[in-house]
């Protein structure tokens, strides 16, 4: 966004390895249903752990070059640092989630504070990444860390995954699904914050109603207090600094 295309055509390179192994074991490209209801579709393809483990590994190898070409930049730093300061009561006021808030010193992630799926057993390895700031360096800061943190969460589950005994996949379901009468709430921690869902079923075989809470659309309301009076400069940073999903926000 602010001109400084490089490190974009590098990041290619690493999204195009860990997404091989990801396609692999999935069958998909943009989205992994890898797990589902009962369990897994298939067992891992022979050899996936290795070539999983070492996709990390090159990815990690690598990460200093974001570092170092993006952090390490004056100019960049020069764009971001003071621009498009967020604070902590505009962050509880319009319900901003993710790395953003967590930019701004708002100290909570749903993998540490409410753990689930496999979580409650990541701890020793998990670093919520905080920063007090609030401007757009401190998001990307945030931003970059987290991804260090993730190589390493990724490492954590492979080596659970290598001392799993031998044992079933899945189960066998009846053709129709139906949900129990009554309704529930669920939220994830997603990579630019917190997506919940709540369900209301009727005991059909679909929800009576579903409503998806996505990380972006609430994210992106607090432009509302950022943008006002900003140099256009400064707006493409602030919008850069948010990395919302437009997908997310085209309701």
């Amino acid at each position: 966004e602010l001109g400084g295309i490089t490190p974009v055509f590098h990041a290619f390179r690493e999204r195009e390895e860990l997404q091989t192994v990801m396609e692999e074991v999935s069958g998909g490209r943009m989205h992994y249903m890898f797990n589902r209801v009962g369990g897994l579709k298939e067992d891992l393809p022979a050899g996936w752990l290795g070539r999983a483990r070492q996709a990390v590994a090159d990815v990690r190898s690598r990460m200093d070059v974001y570092d170092r070409l993006v952090l390490g930049n004056e100019i960049f730093r020069a764009r971001t640092r003071g621009v498009g300061v967020l604070a902590p009561e505009t962050v509880h006021a319009f319900g901003v989630s993710g790395p953003i808030a967590r930019a701004s010193g708002v100290d909570f992630d749903l993998r540490r504070d409410e753990p689930y799926l496999a979580y409650g057993e990541l701890q020793d390895t998990l670093r919520v990444v905080v920063r007090r700031e609030g401007d757009c360096l401190a998001r990307f800061e945030c931003l970059l860390d987290q991804t260090h943190n993730s190589l390493e969460l990724a490492d954590a589950c492979l080596d659970r995954l290598a001392e799993l005994p031998q044992g079933p996949v899945n189960q066998r379901l009846p053709k129709v699904l139906k949900a129990p009468e009554g309704h529930t709430y669920a939220w994830t921690e997603n990579p630019l914050g917190l997506n919940g869902y709540y369900l209301v079923s009727k005991g059909e075989k679909t929800p009576y109603r579903l409503k998806l809470r996505s990380a972006s659309y609430n994210n992106i309301q607090a432009l509302v207090e950022l943008l006002p009076g900003t140099l256009v400069a400064d707006m493409v940073a602030i919008l850069g600094s948010f990395f919302f999903v437009v997908g997310d926000i085209d309701k």
